[in-house]
């Protein structure tokens, strides 16, 4: 077992700290907000610490996921920060959904002080981090990632060395793109489908079994339907992922009309109070519907 290092315990660092502790690693712990710390301890054990590079000394392995950019420079680099604490061979594996020039701008920062540095964002959400059962999507070289893989995958079910640093981040985007889409389409057929007057809880187990089927079906699509948007993944944290995505598009000259148009879709969102409803909350755009319970906007 491994001294290891979790920086940010917010709803995705909780629960996946906790899956470390679980199996007897020795965890140290860091959250901008102490109380946080105090009580991930108070139910896991281990210790907190008041910085990123007290938490940092002595682990093997350093886990970071926060907001971003800015946040992880501000936990990794500096007098304070978890590079200034970790010992040559180190490794840090951040699960942050951020750029991918942060990712190599902390790979290239890592090396100057002979540690590691993996660029490791999740697919999965809420549920996947409080499950064990992330998708971990990994950028960086080779040998690290080999031994800092048995640590990830006490809390994920796919970890996957993609490419270069950077790759893992790319990657993510790639997954959000994706969604955007996803999420969007269904809340438009769900919408479609009540306006018409079908059941849409038998119309989505209907087509659930045919081409349609996807995760964002099976794990939303009642809740659109009921009206319950409170299941972790929230539109202020979509938006910040979409933004990246963009950014980076007009770099490599990629067009994304859809992802364009839905992130828009989601600022309407945030304007009507939704910046913390889950991301399938965009079917609260649609004009009102004759269901108890539904969103009268």
């Amino acid at each position: 077992m491994a001294r290891v290092a979790f920086l940010g315990l917010g709803v995705m660092g909780f629960p996946m700290a906790g899956y470390l502790a679980k199996n007897g690693h020795e965890v140290t712990v860091y959250n901008r907000t102490r109380a946080k710390a105090d009580a991930w301890v108070a139910k896991h054990g281990g210790k907190a610490a008041d910085t990123p590079k007290a938490a940092a000394q002595g682990a093997s392995v350093v886990f970071s996921c926060v907001g971003d950019d800015p946040d992880l420079r501000a936990i990794t680099l500096g007098e304070t920060g978890a590079f200034a604490g970790m010992a040559a061979g180190g490794i840090c594996v951040d699960h942050t959904t951020a750029s991918a020039n942060i990712a190599r701008e902390l790979f290239a920062a890592a090396a100057k002080n002979g540690i590691h540095f993996i660029d490791a964002p999740v697919s999965g959400g809420q549920a996947g981090a409080e499950n064990g059962t992330l998708t971990v999507m990994c950028g960086g070289e080779a040998a690290p990632f080999e031994k800092a893989k048995p640590v990830i995958a006490h809390f994920a079910k796919a970890v996957t060395l993609l490419g270069p640093p950077g790759s893992g981040q790319l990657t993510k985007m790639v997954n959000q793109i994706c969604i955007a889409g996803l999420v969007e389409g269904l809340a438009e057929g769900i919408n479609f489908g009540l306006k018409a007057g079908l059941d849409m809880k038998q119309v989505l187990e209907v087509i659930g079994k045919g081409a349609a089927q996807s995760w964002q079906l099976d794990n939303r699509g009642k809740t659109m339907v009921e009206d319950k948007f409170d299941f972790g993944f929230a539109v202020d944290w979509m938006r910040k992922d979409l933004r990246i995505c963009l950014e980076e598009a007009k770099k490599s000259g990629a067009p994304l009309p859809v992802t364009e148009m839905v992130n828009g879709f989601y600022g309407e969102v945030q304007k009507m109070g939704g910046g913390r409803w889950d991301t399938s909350s965009l079917i609260r755009r649609f004009a009102k519907h004759p269901m108890p319970g539904r969103c009268q906007s």
